[in-house]
């Protein structure tokens, strides 16, 4: 008796075993389609043997086994089981929700006819030796052949064979014997000249390639046009010349179609592909199948692309690795970062983690020989220069409408240069408060423990969190006082005062109410790049990645915030953020200002950017957060939980923490409510773990997890979070 032992998406922490009388060693990592209960529910064999636990007349037989596309690889399945395990969440929860959706149904995918793309032999394909396909099977003889003869053919000629090819092809194809030729443009009147490396640059390039076979982790640290992009290009030709893929995982959707056109751009006869939330269904699967099948060659994509199966991986690329878009937050909450260096560690092959401020865990590991550390000290193109950054006090200089004098009369002298400008302000809407003057009635979200956002064009109050939305009241309705007003700025207020200032200028809102609309961020880029914007408002969408070559000016508003809060990353959040804006000035031939507004022009934080000095910076907040026991030198868990009621969720986290057992390398905090309490009808706490010995750490959460599953739950939900970003 053959049982396959397969995993399921449900909240069980288990392996399944079933009856399949047809399944082989070879079946492991196919989807099955299997009985659970009174439902079908498709999963992933992960073993298949001869015994089994569960008496034989409960055993259920699978419904059958999927075969129509390659098995998930040993290298993937042991992806997911370290992330499973690593993260504590149900390993067939973390397979099935990393495929494409049309994996995750109960049904065969339905292939497109294989011969109506021209097709090439693999490797493997041209190593069949003829006589290997018994005499009987003509037309596979006789396909091979022409193959052999033809080395590409095309739909007509494959057709010309036999009507049979289409279903031998799909066997060939799911074999690796044959690939699609991707139909790529090679115009040669096309070519993007290729830059000349600074010395800086060939060395990062030469130091990499030198070490191309083997694993390390590279943090490429480079100051904010320094050419990073081109070091990535260099690195992905040297993985191509092995004939190797390339993951390359960016942090938001955003920065998608510019980096996307630079890469066709330079690997035109190559197959590159994109993975991200933007595509339909069908193009995520295309898009999988084709990384899956070793046809793809480049591949684009935000952090779930990093569980996507690559035949022939050979680099693994983390852009702006400092971005916390990496980390899930909800569900399986696994950093994308941190689980592509294990996959780059198991597949013994290099991976680049690159930023102009990264993150003070790589920072820390780089330092201390861990990572191995590159340094781009200046800018690549020979006229570009850092920008100047200066301080507006606005103790001294108040503003009007949020925008002072002098970054006003700075816009006035760019706008005459025919220079574009940009103002930063990380808040959408028109205003974060509407208050009434007389009772001080403010307007909070019903489901949230928050105020709600003022959309004054659409006449709205939208939460920001839970996307809850009410019209705008004529009145307080606590007092019924009509003088109610909207307090602070956001970027539809800030669009208005600008309007009003330059009636002439060209002035551009971006943020996620204006990109919303499918191809918007194109349209932008577009204008931006074509000089059809003189001022762009924006949040901060536009702090990362874009290269704006004839923007001069940057000014930036309500920066003082983050100096505020009480969440132990916000100065490096903060730093980071205003460097990476900042860093959108002066990246061409057009000399670059930053104008900053701010009660505290002496702050550190701020000398230290002014001076472009991350490394003091980041000395200064490790002393600090040794000091205080903070990462990384120390590894922390969250235990979240949310009910309906706060005191049921204490209640469970107090049971939780009775459960543990308490050992000198672990330190258990007791349980606290959530900063922002209530988010989406739900009220939040947690509990925080800490240990200075991951290994520890692990081993406690572990045994703990188990524990905590034995609790009554059924008013509770939970997630343990490991290495958590955010509190």
């Amino acid at each position: 008796m053959v049982i396959i032992r397969i995993a399921l998406s449900v909240p069980v922490d288990i392996l399944f075993d079933y009856q399949a009388e047809d399944a082989s060693s070879h079946d492991i990592g196919l989807r099955a389609c299997v009985p659970f209960g009174k439902k079908k529910l498709t999963g992933i064999i992960m073993a298949i043997g001869t015994e089994t636990q569960v008496p034989i007349e409960k055993l259920k037989s699978v419904y059958c086994i999927f075969r129509e596309i390659n098995p998930l690889p040993p290298a993937l399945l042991d992806l997911f089981q370290f992330c499973s395990q690593y993260y504590h969440h149900p390993l067939g929860m973390v397979i099935m929700n990393s495929l494409p959706v049309l994996l995750r149904n109960n049904k065969p995918v339905k292939l497109k006819d294989s011969a109506q793309h021209p097709l090439r032999l693999t490797d493997s394909g041209r190593r069949i030796d003829i006589t290997t396909i018994p005499a009987r099977n003509r037309v596979a003889r006789r396909l091979l052949t022409e193959f052999q003869n033809a080395t590409i053919l095309t739909a007509q000629q494959i057709k010309q064979i036999s009507p049979r090819t289409s279903k031998l092809l799909i066997e060939w194809k799911r074999l690796g014997w044959v690939t699609e030729k991707p139909t790529i443009e090679t115009s040669p009147s096309k070519t993007t000249p290729i830059p000349t490396l600074t010395a800086d640059q060939a060395n990062a390039v030469t130091t990499v390639t030198a070490e191309l076979e083997r694993f390390n982790t590279w943090l490429l640290h480079g100051v904010t046009g320094s050419g990073k992009t081109e070091i990535y290009l260099r690195l992905i030709e040297s993985a191509l010349s092995h004939d190797k893929q390339t993951l390359v995982l960016i942090p938001e959707i955003n920065l998608t179609p510019q980096l996307e056109a630079v890469f066709r751009a330079r690997f035109r006869t190559v197959l590159l592909i994109n993975l991200h939330s933007g595509l339909n269904d069908t193009q995520r699967l295309t898009g999988w199948l084709q990384a899956q099948r070793g046809e793809a060659k480049i591949i684009l994509g935000t952090r779930l692309a990093v569980f996507t199966p690559l035949s022939r991986l050979g680099l693994i690329i983390v852009d702006e690795e400092h971005d916390s878009s990496f980390k899930q937050q909800d569900g399986l909450r696994y950093s994308a970062r941190d689980l592509a260096i294990f996959r780059a560690r198991k597949t013994n092959i290099p991976v680049v983690l690159g930023s102009a401020t990264p993150s003070l865990e790589s920072y820390f590991n780089a330092i201390n020989g861990r990572y191995r550390y590159i340094r781009l000290a200046s800018r690549a193109m020979q006229s570009a220069r850092l920008p100047s950054i200066q301080y507006i006090d606005t103790r001294i200089h108040k503003s009007q409408a949020g925008l002072s004098e002098p970054l006003l009369k700075a816009l006035e002298k760019c706008l005459a240069n025919k220079y574009q400008s940009l103002i930063f302000i990380n808040r959408r809407g028109y205003a974060p408060v509407l208050l009434c003057k007389s009772c001080t009635w403010s307007a909070l979200c019903q489901r949230c423990s928050s105020r709600l956002v003022v959309h004054l064009r659409d006449k709205k109050l939208c939460c920001h969190h839970c996307g809850h939305e009410e019209n705008f009241p004529r009145a307080c309705p606590q007092c019924g006082n009509q003088d109610i007003a909207p307090f602070g700025q956001g970027t539809q207020r800030v669009e208005e005062t600008l309007r009003a200032h330059f009636p002439a200028a060209r002035i551009l809102r971006i943020d996620r109410d204006s990109t919303r609309r499918k191809n918007a961020w194109k349209e932008i880029l577009h204008a931006i790049h074509t000089h059809q914007v003189d001022i762009l408002i924006g949040t901060q969408l536009l702090a990362k990645g874009h290269d704006f070559p004839n923007l001069s000016l940057v000014g930036i508003l309500n920066a003082d915030t983050s100096l505020y809060s009480t969440d132990f990353r916000a100065s490096e959040r903060l730093f980071a953020q205003l460097m990476q804006v900042s860093g959108r000035a002066g990246r061409a031939n057009v000399a670059g200002h930053v104008l900053i507004q701010t009660e505290f022009p002496d702050h550190p934080l701020y000398h230290a950017l002014q001076q472009h000095d991350y490394d003091t910076l980041a000395q200064a907040l490790l002393t600090e957060r040794k000091i205080a026991g903070f990462p990384p030198y120390v590894y922390q868990a969250l235990l979240r939980a949310e009910a309906h009621s706060i005191k049921i969720v204490l209640n469970f986290l107090k049971q939780a923490a009775h459960l543990a057992e308490p050992t000198q390398a672990i330190e258990l905090y007791d349980p606290v409510p959530a900063q922002l309490l209530r988010l989406k009808g739900m009220e939040r706490a947690y509990l925080l773990i800490q240990s200075t010995s991951r290994k520890q750490l692990q081993t406690f959460l572990a045994e703990w997890y188990r524990q905590i599953n034995t609790l009554p739950t059924r008013q509770v939900r939970w997630v343990l979070d490991v290495d958590p970003i955010e509190f």
